[in-house]
């Protein structure tokens, strides 16, 4: 798997600086973003693979921001408090966030609960995309409830986009995601499973469901595109 990005949306620097050193010393990739409106920004702008955000900012709330993602994405959504109120730790969770964690913490108590949520992602059952499905356990992907027939790299294929809906994987992701270390996989061999893939999802009636940014790579369209495909709407 690629290194994961963890977008830290803190508006006090210093902390800020703290945990991406924490968070780079594990071995993760950071963003940072000092208020919510720049966290939402750049949520939607880089896919990270897990949001960081504190419950406090100076324009509006951490539980806003777990409310805004939430509505487009599933990313995985921890929020930092100084309040450790059972009843605030419900209603967090009720408006999309995944955990959230107590100040002042232990460097090693963030990086474990992060690792969970990662845990929890990669062994998940299926993924669902809007109409997309993958279920992983049985191999099987369905559009609509139309099994969709797929080689198994194809398969695989499809889960790397679907794991991030919206996020553009260029195609030397792709390659190492699927092929490891391998570096003499050429760029029109995932073209080919690209263009294979496409074909297969058009016989189910699911067109436009992956999308092409020429010159950088691939995206599995957002949840609204994915059912819109489903009426032949790219």
């Amino acid at each position: 798997m690629n290194t994961p990005t963890i977008l830290i949306v803190e508006d006090d620097h210093d902390i800020s600086n703290l945990i991406q050193l924490t968070l780079q010393d594990a071995g993760f990739r950071t963003l940072q973003a000092y208020n919510g409106t720049s966290g939402l920004i750049q949520a939607r702008e880089h896919a990270p693979d897990l949001v960081l955000v504190d419950l406090g900012l100076p324009d509006f709330g951490g539980d806003e921001v777990a409310r805004r993602v939430r509505a487009t994405n599933d990313v995985p959504i921890l929020i930092l408090t100084a309040i450790d109120d059972p009843e605030q730790k419900v209603s967090l969770l009720g408006v999309g966030a995944d955990d959230y964690i107590t100040k002042p913490f232990h460097a090693d108590e963030l990086v474990a609960r992060i690792r969970v949520q990662f845990r929890h992602r990669d062994g998940a059952a299926s993924v669902t995309v809007g109409l997309l499905k993958l279920e992983r356990d049985k191999r099987m992907c369905t559009f609509a409830d139309h099994e969709v027939r797929l080689s198994p790299r194809e398969f695989d294929l499809l889960g790397v986009l679907a794991r991030t809906p919206g996020r553009v994987h260029t195609r030397e992701e792709i390659a190492r995601e699927l092929w490891g270390d391998d570096a003499s996989i050429a760029a029109n061999v995932i073209d080919v499973h690209v263009s294979n893939l496409r074909g297969k999802l058009r016989d189910v009636g699911a067109y436009g469901v992956i999308r092409t940014v020429r010159g950088v790579g691939f995206a599995v369209k957002d949840p609204a595109a994915t059912a819109r495909a489903a009426q032949g709407v790219a």
